[in-house]
Formats: structure tokens, C-alpha cells, sequence
């Protein structure tokens, strides 16, 4: 079961506080900061032309930085690398012993 808490939400420089599921609308140019633990999720809506939409984590590792409340549904959907990857991502590196 999902929290009904409210929650904070970091906004460009403003602080306020939002119930559980709200849906917060930006404009183009605005950001928020989503804090750690906080399920959430980025839709665009229709007839509103193209969106640029980004997503930083603290260290991009979906192995220990990104949860997924649907465990069906991934980060990326499947791809089928046809080359060696040109950088690797955080959990992509050789563990060192």
C-alpha cells in the first residue's frame, strides 16, 4: 500500500507542501526536485507540442538509486544492443574485488 502523507515538494527555489498523488503541473523552464523515496512518475499532456523531460539521480545507479512501484515496468523497455556500449553506467562496471 502507497503512503497518503503529504509531501514536500522542492520547486526552483520554492518549498511547498502537496497531499499524496497530486498532480503538479510545470511550465516550460521549471524543474523539481523529487526526493529520495518518493514514488512519482512524468507524463506529458496530449496537444501540448514536444517536451524535453530529464531525470538526474544522486549517483544513476538503478540498482540501489531508482525504485519502481510496478516491478513489471523498468527504467528503460527492453533494447537490443547490436554494439558495445560507448560509457557504462554506474552498475555496469566490473566489481572490484
Amino acid at each position: 500500500k502507497m503512503a497518503d502523507t503529504d509531501v514536500i515538494v522542492h520547486s526552483d527555489g520554492c518549498v511547498y507542501t502537496v497531499k499524496a498523488g497530486t498532480q503538479i503541473r510545470l511550465t516550460p523552464g521549471e524543474s523539481i526536485t523529487v526526493t529520495r523515496g518518493l514514488y512519482h512518475d512524468f507524463s506529458v499532456e496530449e496537444g501540448k507540442g514536444s517536451v524535453l523531460l530529464g531525470e538526474v539521480s544522486m549517483c544513476n545507479d538503478d540498482n540501489t538509486d531508482n525504485y519502481f512501484y510496478n516491478k513489471k515496468v523498468g527504467r528503460f523497455p527492453a533494447i537490443d544492443e547490436d554494439e558495445e556500449p560507448y560509457r557504462l553506467l554506474c552498475n555496469e562496471y566490473p566489481e572490484v574485488l
